[in-house]
């Protein structure tokens, strides 16, 4: 079978790598789900030095391994998803939207491949809603993970803690899609 690739952001490939390791390139469930990350996830943490400090383990090896394989895209794949950018990112900023350019490569490489993207992001899932794009947040990723078997919930709770300890969740309210979706209550730090 196929598989069936998913785009991550750098949100959630932050809120979710350390602890769900590797993370990346590896297909789970009967529908083969592999996670890729978007080419610019390295330029944004080199950018940002908070990034860097607080995600100090990206730069270790085996994350560097697993971050190397890349979706392969054609120069027809690369041109289209060129015209995609410059379409939403035109449409952002004539209707003054907050997506950042990085967040627009993404859900334009998403369009063209037609693949959908794990984000929490409010905006980005905005214009994805717009431009008919798919959205699957971190919850709901974790749980497709669950479901398959490819983690455990034991994992599950260790990332909902780390969210906890590192004041760092993926929206307001998430404890109650937390709840809804794996019968308990997030653990405490």
């Amino acid at each position: 079978m196929a598989q069936s690739k998913l785009l991550v952001d750098s949100n959630s490939y932050f809120r979710l790598a350390q602890n769900i390791h590797p993370l990346l390139s590896t297909s789970f469930g009967k529908e083969q789900y592999t996670l890729y990350p978007h080419e610019d996830l390295t330029f944004e943490l080199q950018r940002s030095p908070r990034l860097r400090t607080k995600f100090h383990w990206f730069m270790e090896a085996d994350y560097l391994e697993n971050r190397k394989r890349k979706l392969q895209l054609s120069k027809k794949d690369r041109a289209a998803i060129q015209d995609n950018f410059d379409h939403i990112w035109g449409y952002i900023q004539d209707e003054q939207l907050n997506p950042l350019e990085v967040d627009t490569r993404i859900l334009a490489a998403a369009l063209q491949l037609n693949i959908p993207v794990v984000t929490d992001d409010r905006d980005m899932r905005e214009v994805a809603e717009l431009f008919e794009i798919e959205c699957i947040g971190v919850l709901e990723l974790m749980k497709m993970m669950l479901d398959a078997k490819h983690i455990s919930m034991e994992i599950i709770q260790r990332v909902a803690a780390q969210w906890q300890y590192d004041n760092d969740w993926p929206y307001g309210g998430w404890q109650k899609e937390y709840t809804k979706l794996f019968g308990e209550r997030p653990p405490k730090e």
